[in-house]
């Protein structure tokens, strides 16, 4: 078990953490700090992993996994509390869920294949973060977040597209973690 390994545990750890601050305390100051957190260590495992050559294939699924864990948590939070519109919410989960069919067939029928983040994906997942981060904030300009959160739903769409059609390419292979 390595670093990146270890924060991203972490991370996975903070979903609960987070649902509990959100829910039960009913403060989304703290539950936005919580979340920040989990994008912090998001950003350090990678950097770590990468810059220190331990990446590894239970990093390549596990950061995803936590990735998705949040992801699904703020926007089921967020909107049960109609701080996003569910069409965002519904759009994003069928995207996170396809996303998460598409990896398991590529690690049950690909040989156990892994196809790590790509630029695209980090654009949606920063963007992600901007939104809830001006949310949290409550900036005043409500327009400023619905833009904010429909260039995060584009990015995400536009991200998914490029991880199907590396998924559907039969000259990919070097793209993905074996």
């Amino acid at each position: 078990m390595n670093i990146p390994n270890i924060l991203t545990i972490i991370r996975i750890i903070l979903v609960p953490v987070y649902l509990h601050v959100f829910y039960n305390l009913e403060n989304i100051l703290f539950a936005g700090l919580v979340f920040a957190l989990a994008g912090i260590t998001d950003a350090l495992d990678g950097r770590i992993a990468r810059k220190y050559n331990m990446t590894s294939k239970l990093g390549a699924a596990l950061d995803p996994l936590a990735d998705k864990l949040m992801t699904f948590a703020v926007l089921i939070s967020f909107t049960s509390i109609e701080l996003i519109p569910l069409w965002a919410v519904l759009i994003l989960g069928i995207k996170e869920v396809l996303m998460i069919l598409g990896a398991v067939i590529l690690y049950l029928f690909k040989e156990k294949r892994v196809l790590p983040s790509n630029k695209f994906g980090k654009s949606a997942t920063v963007f992600f973060y901007i939104t809830i981060s001006t949310i949290v904030l409550k900036v005043p300009f409500s327009g400023l977040v619905k833009l904010l959160i429909l260039i995060t739903v584009c990015l995400n769409i536009v991200a998914f597209l490029n991880y199907l059609k590396i998924f559907l390419s039969k000259d990919s292979d070097e793209e993905f973690i074996k």
